[in-house]
């Protein structure tokens, strides 16, 4: 059995590591590769030249521009418009979405009443099934873009007031990765009462996470959200769930 991960660039991703350990630790005869596609273009190249493979992961910048490419899609994968986990049936790829699952399963411990409504930061590929996540969860939210148009709000509207209201904070852009950059907002208006969650989760303590320990804000990387979605993505290529 093959498997792999397409996206650009690979070279720190979560996947290959994980599922490296993962077939090791339960004995399961199977590969993992990291395909760095530098455009989707090449995709049906790489399927043609790879025919053995029964399941792919999507990462950045491919969860919504590999949906044209595929024969079907989950209802999941339809409404949030991005896949991140490809099955290879018989020659025919299907598209879902575990990222929303991932997420909704891992900040679900955390939430407390206090913590609405809530601020996602990026309008990508994450984003979309992050908001999906909170629409399920009942969460009211509002988006943040650098680019006026792209989302209901931008940096410069998320003023003090405005990030005292908001008791929930949700990274889902790259910046922090590798510790490099933050999002621009007034960390100084934070409080315990904010939760804050980065999808990034190298390093451990980003940049983000760390204003809000800082202030006394409940924190959560993405790592717990990889894993989740890893699984579940195990689960849909062994057929186990639908």
């Amino acid at each position: 059995m093959n498997y792999g991960l397409i996206g650009y660039p690979l070279g720190h991703s979560f996947s290959p590591a994980y599922f490296a350990e993962k077939f090791a630790r339960e004995g399961i005869v199977a590969s993992y590769t990291a395909f760095p596609l530098e455009q989707i273009e090449d995709f049906p190249a790489l399927l043609a030249g790879h025919r053995e493979l029964r399941g792919l992961n999507v990462t950045t910048p491919y969860k919504q521009a590999v949906m044209p490419y595929l024969d079907s899609l989950h209802e999941d994968a339809v409404e949030i418009g991005a896949v991140n986990c490809i099955s290879i049936m018989e020659g025919k790829l299907t598209g879902y979405n575990t990222d929303w699952t991932g997420f909704r399963d891992s900040i679900g411990p955390l939430l407390q009443p206090h913590h609405h409504p809530a601020l996602v930061l990026g309008t990508g590929g994450a984003s979309l099934a992050v908001r999906y996540a909170l629409r399920r969860m009942g969460i009211p939210f509002q988006t943040v873009s650098r680019t006026f148009g792209k989302a209901d709000l931008v940096y410069g509207d998320i003023t003090p007031v405005v990030l005292q209201t908001f008791r929930i904070i949700i990274n889902t852009t790259i910046l922090g990765t590798e510790g490099n950059g933050c999002p621009p907002l007034t960390y100084d208006a934070l409080t315990p009462q904010h939760l804050l969650y980065d999808l990034v989760y190298n390093p451990p303590l980003t940049p983000f996470l760390n204003e809000g320990l800082i202030r006394g804000a409940t924190i959560r990387n993405g790592q717990e959200m990889l894993v989740r979605q890893a699984e579940a993505s195990w689960e849909i290529w062994q057929q186990r769930i639908a």
